[in-house]
């Protein structure tokens, strides 16, 4: 089985989405993919407790992709392991009308994980910097000072967004957010498969909607605005990560793997000790256990 580090993945410089592999062959079966899952969640979900003992760092994972490219399946296999009460996951829609006399950003900050805990973003603040530029008549909703109509939405209007994010994160880095966001990568031909099935397949029917076929013909806007968001946003503090997504269970082991690993270089988390006068009164508190029962 081929080795899977995490900086095969990661975007330390401008990337081309056209020439990222979708398709990775890590040289084993399905049935050993899913052993080795379950060995790393099972490492993860030991590491969560630690962090939630620990309690210095939150951790936040940001999943994007193109429409069936798996990223609701990815979070009940990767995260299923973990402790209930250790890992959040935030869905991110359409705005409600609570949400929109609000800044794009506020509705995250409300989402991002405590310390000790995991937050997961299935679809993520890049909305605002991805639907919105493929259908940038949705931003007229947001009733922003200036903008009346689609055409006062200049390219600073975008470039200020990306700023905005990037303050952001690097805001939420340094006060102990651990940030980690991948683009689950996925071909065309693949999408047209996996809606084929929802299309074909009864206990997946509900999945389907007429609209993924509109939003499918606009391939090329996304893929294009992707790449540019991607660019844009990623930093040594909140990296993101390319995954060949037409195997699932590949991509769910590479997200796995990643967020493991990279974890694994904070070796400042470690279980906190026992108070020294908790220690120095072991005996006491036996021996008033003893006596109690």
């Amino acid at each position: 089985m081929k080795n899977i580090k995490p900086e095969q993945f990661r975007v330390d410089s401008n990337i081309s989405l056209a020439k990222a592999p979708t398709f990775l062959d890590i040289e084993t079966s399905e049935k050993k993919k899913e052993k080795i899952l379950q060995k790393t969640r099972e490492k993860l979900s030991k590491l969560q407790d630690m962090m939630y003992a620990h309690n210095r760092y939150g951790v936040l994972i940001c999943l994007q992709g193109m429409d069936t490219a798996g990223k609701d399946s990815l979070i009940r296999e990767v995260f299923k392991e973990f402790n209930a009460r250790g890992v959040v996951v935030h869905s991110f829609k359409t705005p409600n009308s609570s949400e929109l006399e609000h800044d794009f950003l506020w509705r995250h900050y409300l989402a991002l994980p405590e310390k000790g805990k995991f937050a997961v973003f299935n679809r993520t603040h890049y909305e605002n910097v991805l639907v919105t530029r493929v259908h940038p008549e949705y931003i007229m909703n947001e009733n922003i000072p200036g903008i009346e109509k689609v055409e006062d939405i200049t390219p600073e209007f975008w470039e200020n967004r990306f700023e905005s994010i990037n303050a952001f994160e690097k805001h939420v880095a340094s006060n102990g957010v651990i940030i980690l966001k991948f683009f689950l990568h996925l071909s065309k031909e693949e999408q047209r498969q996996r809606l084929m099935r929802r299309l074909e397949t009864e206990k997946h029917n509900w999945k389907f909607s007429p609209g993924d076929l509109k939003e499918r013909a606009l391939w090329n806007d996304y893929t294009n605005n992707f790449e540019e968001a991607i660019n844009k946003t990623s930093k040594p503090h909140a990296p993101w990560y390319i995954v060949p997504a037409d195997n699932k269970e590949t991509a769910r082991y590479i997200v796995a793997k990643t967020i493991l690993d990279e974890l694994e270089k904070y070796t400042d988390i470690k279980e906190p000790e026992m108070d020294d006068k908790v220690r120095e009164n072991i005996a006491l508190y036996r021996e008033f256990l003893k006596v109690e029962s």
